[in-house]
């Protein structure tokens, strides 16, 4: 199963960790707040260049622990919840950037031609 990428521009997302606007880690130990931190993430980086999660093509999710897995699935349903789904790579890796992150989402979105803008900066 895939995902035909529309008519627009590809954003390719850095791979998004627990990190808040204030750089702080969220929820240390709660693999499912850090899945919704990284969600809120792409969330915002898809609004300032004029994208929204609907426009996600493809979600990779790199996780730490087998059990993590299902709690990342739901949050990902919530949040994702709309059709089409983007397509998805699940991968389990022995750590990540830092010892208290526990999930990372790298996303690539197509954001349509008329609502897309140039990033700041």
């Amino acid at each position: 199963m895939g995902r035909v990428q529309g008519e627009g521009r590809v954003v390719h997302l850095t791979g998004q960790v627990a990190w808040n606007a204030s750089d702080e880690i969220v929820g240390a130990g709660d693999v499912m707040v850090q899945a919704e931190q990284c969600f809120d993430n792409i969330e915002a980086l898809l609004t300032e260049v004029g994208g929204e999660l609907t426009d996600l093509v493809s979600v990779t999710t790199y996780y730490t622990a087998q059990d993590q897995l299902p709690l990342i699935q739901k949050v990902r349903q919530e949040r994702l919840a709309a059709k089409p789904q983007p397509v998805s790579t699940s991968v389990m890796v022995a750590g990540l950037g830092h010892p208290d992150f526990l999930v990372e989402l790298t996303a690539i979105a197509v954001v349509a031609d008329e609502r897309f803008r140039e990033p700041a900066g």
